[in-house]
């Protein structure tokens, strides 16, 4: 819908190629870099506009776009990304998050639809602040805080208008309001108890008081948790008592007491990964992670009859919300080789059209590459998976760089990432595993890298790459290792445990020693990690066995190592640790320091300066002749 002027190094980059010339390799892999995105779509109250975020003016900010066709406005201009965006039910107020830096302290703020009369709602400063929406009057907009404790988030509701603010529920955990009844007297909370393992809550918000909703053992999550109309039942997305995800429902009695968890549609092949509830209660959208790719159904609530929607764009979808009037479901679709953009779907006829269109100037998104999924087996006989991209004309044994996703609770799916397409361009394939510890695999496969486990996920490392040499497709003197945050750790592990596998790597913002991530992260990350990798203060050898720092003397593999110096997720010293061991050895190893970004890239110039530096870097030690 909308095209805006390219960035001047795009355009230089384009225009070094030449009049009449082909596009330099160095001119696509900028361009690539540069291709926008869109997200966070929300709906006006008439349903006509819908506000969303997108980087197209280089930095993530809000805009607003007319349903039935025109031009897009800009809302915020500010220095700082904004993460998300919320149209207050009344109409009055939108709500959006600001990242300051780029960083973890991010603030909630207010602005009316044209973008006057900002507020500013929590504390500012170093405080750690995350937005979760509007009560469906519109009165009161939900977040949470950890202003009276930085170990825990606190959840609050406040009053735009007028500022006033009361607490929702008790004060533990990481609590996010996920949903406020139609009476505005009831709030359903979902408090984390450790990375895995959550609980909702019933909260009354007169009385202060709340009730369990989710009982269980062993450990469950819970998502979703969204009130029906009359109050009376919950909907949730549930793994307790099962391997997948399912969607389900909380049956309420007349004072509040909870029944069982009863499921409403569930699947032998796929997981329950996102679910959106029209405001009337008669229509559930469901999306299905079935093996990464995403599927889209509607349920009708009354009968329980499920309906596959026709076949959308996009391999991935997302950010599901309804119109007021239930009539159109706006989500996000994206794909390999397509970038990400909201679109809007007739819920009566199932036909869906593009709202943005995000710039992709000097991009042939049709031509770029497109993964196939590829299984193999661990070395206990775990079936691992991943997703394959190759270039155009690969053939035989080749370069190839394995690229490992954060969390470690995440999962690599076929999305548009403009590092894979960079390197692809460059002619190296990427393969993208899904070891153990992945989602969307299911609740056994998740918890299979818990605390001393860890090890048999590192050993992931060495499967994934013998299985793609023994298939003929990797040149085991051409392997490249590369991922961010937790995948950052991977690859620190990768070339300290299997030294001369690699010819290159690529660390961005990773863990390297659990003694200092505990020490410097965020309280409250620290809080919920002990379960994941292990509790500093009873399992401190194995941290230490663990963390690849103590095995920095091993290392052979040129690195090169980028961080966000606003990063309080995985703190800079954990970069500065690498680059001053290795240093010191005399190990060639390059850093780069961004110092307006956290954990993450967010502004496009950034963006474009790590992929090419990582896609130049890779092609010089993975191509050309090898000994």
């Amino acid at each position: 819908m909308h095209r805006l002027t390219m960035g001047f190094a795009l355009a230089a980059a384009l225009m070094a190629a030449g009049p009449g010339r082909a596009q330099s390799t160095e001119a696509r892999v900028t361009a690539i870099a540069s291709i926008r995105s869109a997200s966070s779509a929300s709906f006006s109250p008439d349903g006509t506009r819908v506000a969303y975020v997108t980087n197209v003016s280089g930095s993530p900010q809000v805009w607003i776009a007319p349903v039935a066709g025109g031009a897009p406005v800009q809302v915020t201009r500010l220095a700082d990304p904004v993460q998300s965006v919320r149209w207050s039910p009344r109409g009055d107020w939108l709500a959006y998050e600001l990242a300051p830096g780029g960083g973890f302290n991010v603030q909630v703020y207010v602005a009316h639809p044209d973008g006057s009369g900002a507020k500013l709602l929590t504390a500012g400063g170093g405080v750690n602040n995350r937005l979760d929406g509007w009560s469906h009057d519109g009165r009161w907009l939900a977040y949470e805080t950890n202003r009276n404790d930085a170990t825990r988030f606190d959840a609050f509701v406040v009053d735009p208008d007028t500022g006033q603010t009361k607490p929702v529920g008790k004060a533990a955990s990481l609590s996010t309001v996920t949903d406020i009844g139609r009476d505005g007297r009831r709030a359903v909370v979902s408090r984390l108890a450790s990375r895995g393992d959550n609980n909702l809550y019933l909260a009354d918000l007169e009385r202060g008081t709340e009730v369990l909703l989710t009982p269980h053992s062993p450990t469950a999550e819970f998502s979703g948790g969204d009130f029906s109309p009359d109050g009376r039942r919950i909907y949730l997305l549930s793994d307790a008592g099962r391997d997948l995800t399912a969607f389900a429902a909380i049956q309420l009695d007349p004072t509040g007491k909870p029944g069982a968890i009863r499921t409403l549609a569930a699947r032998a092949d796929a997981e329950a990964d996102a679910e959106a509830i029209d405001e009337a209660g008669r229509r559930a959208a469901l999306v299905w992670n079935v093996a990464g790719r995403s599927e889209l159904a509607l349920l009708d609530l009354p009968s329980g009859r499920v309906t596959a929607t026709p076949r959308l764009p996009g391999d991935l979808i997302g950010g599901l919300t309804f119109s007021q009037d239930g009539r159109t479901l706006a989500f996000t679709a994206s794909g390999a080789a397509q970038a990400s953009d909201i679109w809007l779907m007739d819920v009566a006829t199932g036909k869906a059209t593009q709202l943005t269109h995000s710039p992709h100037d000097g991009v042939d998104l049709a031509a770029l590459a497109r993964p196939s999924l590829v299984t193999y087996r661990a070395h206990d006989g775990v079936a691992l998976s991943g997703w394959l991209y190759r270039p155009a004309d690969a053939q035989g044994p080749g370069p190839v760089v394995f690229i490992y996703h954060g969390g470690p609770e995440g999962q690599s799916r076929p999305g548009l990432s403009t590092e894979v397409q960079a390197l692809v361009a460059k002619g190296i394939s990427v393969f993208l595993p899904n070891v153990r510890g992945s989602t969307g695999y299911g609740k056994a496969f998740l918890n299979l890298d818990n605390g001393p486990l860890r090890v048999n996920g590192v050993k992931d490392i060495k499967a994934s790459t013998d299985a793609l040499v023994a298939k003929g497709i990797a040149d085991p003197r051409r392997l490249g290792i590369m991922g961010g945050s937790y995948g950052g750790y991977m690859v620190m592990a990768g070339i300290t445990e299997y030294p001369d596998m690699f010819a290159a790597a690529a660390d961005l913002f990773g863990v390297v020693n659990f003694e200092t991530f505990f020490q410097h992260t965020q309280p409250w990350m620290a809080a919920i990690s002990t379960v994941e990798y292990g509790d500093p203060k009873t399992q401190a050898e194995m941290l230490r066995a663990l963390s690849p720092i103590h095995k920095l003397d091993r290392i052979k593999t040129p690195l090169i190592v980028l961080h966000g110096a606003n990063d309080t997720n995985v703190p800079v010293i954990e970069a500065e640790q690498i680059v001053a061991s290795l240093k010191a050895r005399a190990v060639p190893v390059d850093y780069v320091l961004f110092p307006d970004e956290g954990h993450g890239w967010r502004r496009l110039p950034n963006r474009i300066r790590s992929t090419v530096t990582i896609s130049n870097f890779f092609e010089q030690h993975l191509t050309g002749p090898k000994p």
